[in-house]
């Protein structure tokens, strides 16, 4: 555990990954424009809720390329997309320009709501260990809950997979 003040209740969540069922932890996030985004007013709808670590990273731009370009197939299915990092808005509002990505980019300053959704971690590279945001992704379903859930990530591939899931539980749900 990090030797830093207020890591301690992010600890003590950070690992409780949601799981299929559960309601999905709140988020009420600001965008690059400042435009505040609330879970809770998507109730009805369907709501990817995608997190990784850094903007304009090979993975992360990987990753957000690949939903960018399903971005289409997901909307048809009901669905908005959310990108979620610890990077300011500013960051976001580039990164959004430079790579063409039509769908919100969220920052979660603090990874509090990273932490709620169990994708805040420690990680050791280069022998130097830090807290950093997990590449994770969760479907939360018109009920609120966690449709799906991909608690450990890789870009490739990743948004396809998303959009196939949701086609699914769409048709699940409408049964």
């Amino acid at each position: 555990r990090p030797n830093q003040p207020g890591w301690g209740s992010l600890w003590s969540v950070m690992s409780q990954v949601p799981e299929v069922g559960d309601p999905a932890p709140p988020i009420d996030l600001p965008d690059e424009s400042g435009t505040r985004h609330r879970l809770a007013d998507r109730r009805g709808e369907w709501t990817v809720v995608y997190f990784y670590p850094e903007d304009d990273t090979p993975g992360c731009v990987t990753e957000a390329c690949e939903f960018r370009d399903t971005f289409a197939a997901i909307r048809a299915e009901g669905a908005e997309v959310w990108g979620i990092s610890p990077d300011d808005p500013g960051s976001h509002a580039t990164f959004r320009a430079k790579y063409e990505l039509p769908f919100t980019l969220l920052s979660d300053d603090g990874a509090a709501v990273t932490a709620a959704f169990g994708a805040w971690h420690e990680r050791t590279k280069d022998g130097r260990t830090s807290m950093r945001t997990r590449r994770s992704t969760f479907l939360v379903g018109p009920d609120g809950r966690i449709a799906h859930a991909w608690p450990a990530v890789t870009p490739e591939g990743h948004a396809a997979e998303v959009r196939s899931v949701l086609a699914a539980a769409k048709a699940r749900a409408a049964r």
